[in-house]
């Protein structure tokens, strides 16, 4: 087997061990989760409202917004992974078939001649 791309197990364990302890599973239905996705991506995307081009490539460097996009990037990333755990998703192989479906749509132009 290849190394994963993507290694959640320990991070999924975590956040259900995290929502266990809060009683939180009983609000972790797919539809709860998804629409608290949808807002940590609204509270990344808030970040650059606004901002120019150039001004967006240094968000993450910026004192004023390192730590704000950081977190939001986290809580995405947080919330995507215990989606795809509530609902069974193994978010490695899907995301290494992606890539294979992404690289059969959108050819490399030395894979074109």
């Amino acid at each position: 087997m290849t190394t994963p791309l993507l290694d959640t197990k320990t991070l999924e364990r975590v956040l259900d061990e995290f929502a266990e302890a809060r009683n939180w599973r009983q609000f972790h239905s797919p539809k709860n989760l998804a629409m608290a996705l949808t807002g940590e991506v609204g509270e990344l995307v808030e970040i650059f409202q606004w901002r120019t081009e150039e001004e967006s490539w240094r968000v993450a460097q910026d004192p004023a917004t390192a730590e704000h996009v950081r977190h939001e990037l986290a809580d995405v990333a947080l919330y995507l992974v215990r989606l795809a755990s509530v609902l069974g998703v193994d978010l490695n192989a899907a995301i290494a078939d992606k890539l294979v479906l992404n690289a059969r749509k959108y050819p490399s132009s030395s894979t074109q001649e």
